[in-house]
C-alpha cells in the first residue's frame, strides 16, 4: 500500500493551482501585449499614411512642374497647372517636342488611404482655404486623408 502512495506522488502531472497560476501569468501577458499590438499595426499604418501622400504630393508637383516648363501642351487662359483631379495624373502625357515614346504618367495608380481603406483622398484646389475640408473643384493642389480620426500624435489624419 505504501509503494502505491508513493508512485502516485512521483507521476508527473500539474495541480489544480499550478494550472490556475500559469492561466493567470498568460492572461496578464496577453493583456499587456495587446496594446502594444495594436500601437505598432497603428504606427505602421501612419507610416503608411504618409508614403501614400508623399507619393500623391510628389505626383502633383512633378505634373505642375512639367505644366510650367510647358512640356505638357498648350495652357487654358487662367490655368495654374494643377491637374484637374487625381485621375488626370493616371493618364499617360505626351510631352510636347519629345519623341512619341516619351511618354510620361504620373501616377500607376491612386493610392488607398490606409485609415479609410479605400482611394477616397481629401481634395483641395488652389482657391480654396488651406484649412477647407471642401473641394471646390478647379484643380487638385493638395490632398488629405478623410479620415475623422486623429493619429498617434495628436493631429488629426486630415491635417497631415
Amino acid at each position: 500500500m505504501r509503494a502505491l502512495s508513493t508512485m502516485r506522488r512521483k507521476q508527473g502531472g500539474f495541480t489544480l493551482m499550478e494550472a490556475m497560476a500559469v492561466a493567470a501569468i498568460l492572461g496578464i501577458v496577453t493583456l499587456t501585449a495587446f496594446p502594444l499590438v495594436r500601437s505598432v499595426v497603428r504606427e505602421q499604418k501612419e507610416m503608411q499614411l504618409r508614403l501614400a501622400l508623399d507619393k500623391l504630393r510628389h505626383a502633383i508637383d512633378e505634373y505642375k512642374r512639367y505644366c510650367d516648363a510647358g512640356l505638357l501642351g498648350e495652357l487654358e487662359i487662367g490655368s495654374r497647372c494643377y491637374p484637374v483631379d487625381l485621375e488626370t495624373l493616371l493618364e499617360p502625357v505626351q510631352l510636347v517636342g519629345q519623341p512619341p515614346e516619351s511618354q510620361v504618367r504620373f501616377l500607376n495608380r491612386i493610392p488607398v488611404d490606409p485609415m479609410t481603406r479605400e482611394a477616397d483622398w481629401g481634395l483641395r484646389s488652389y482657391e480654396d482655404d488651406p484649412d477647407s475640408d471642401y473641394w471646390g473643384g478647379e484643380d487638385v493642389y493638395d490632398v488629405f486623408s478623410s479620415s475623422d480620426r486623429t493619429g498617434l500624435n495628436g493631429v488629426p489624419y486630415s491635417e497631415w
